[in-house]
């Protein structure tokens, strides 16, 4: 309980960048050093007790998903020296985050359970069920914003908005398909469903690579397949 890791201040890399859960260090260029903390956010607020070796869970889960999807996409890790710790690429974020979901639930059942049929451009049939498995998963991204709520954001907007190219968007929907099925799998062999979840891209030397963390807890929903 003594250890647990709140804020880090490690000397000769200037103040790091402090994000919900991570703090970020550039340790030369092009290179990061990513701390995850035992800090926990829910609802975009910070939570005042630490959660003893949640980053240590948190960094190694990642690091494992991250190595199961390295056929599909390049990842930003490099090395995890510490469990803590991840070396990265440093990488230009797409500003989207791009969730996928399998199934109506949380955000997406409240907009459907309200009478709302499209989400995030993607329409809806009337007489869904909350919990009820899409037909096919969804794309439905979402802003990445710098202070407060995400917004929900259409495929059209984001590209009339040039956020990101057509065909950039398009390898980005190809990929996120992918590891929302590779996660599926891995899940259901351990008796869990993987209901949505959150990807984050970015680009390193022109190249479309996944970032921040894949399919762990802090950035997915998942139910017991049993009940």
């Amino acid at each position: 309980m003594a250890n647990r890791i709140g804020r880090t201040d490690i000397s000769g890399f200037g103040t790091p960048y402090r994000g919900k859960v991570r703090d970020v260090y550039t340790l030369a260029p092009g290179l990061l050093g990513i701390v995850s903390s035992d800090r926990i956010s829910a609802f975009d607020h910070i939570l005042p007790e630490l959660i003893p070796y949640k980053g240590q869970v948190l960094n190694t889960l990642a690091a494992f998903y991250f190595r199961q999807v390295e056929d599909i996409i390049e990842t930003h890790i490099l090395d995890v020296p510490h469990p803590n710790v991840t070396i990265a690429k440093a990488c230009v974020g797409v500003p989207i985050e791009v969730v996928v979901r399998g199934y109506l639930t949380g955000h997406a059942w409240r907009t459907y359970a309200a009478g709302g049929r499209v989400l995030c451009g993607v329409p809806l049939p009337d007489g869904l069920r909350e919990n009820q498995k899409f037909a096919s998963p969804l794309i439905t991204p979402s802003t990445k914003a710098t202070e407060g709520h995400d917004e929900d954001i259409s495929e059209a907007d984001i590209l009339s908005k040039g956020l990101v190219s057509e065909s950039v968007w398009s390898d980005i929907k190809e990929k996120a398909l992918k590891l929302f099925q590779r996660g599926t799998d891995i899940a259901a062999k351990r008796g869990f469903i993987l209901v949505d979840t959150k990807y984050e891209f970015g680009l390193y030397e022109g190249r479309l690579v996944l970032m921040d963390e894949v399919h762990t807890p802090d950035s997915s929903r998942y139910f017991l397949s049993e009940g």
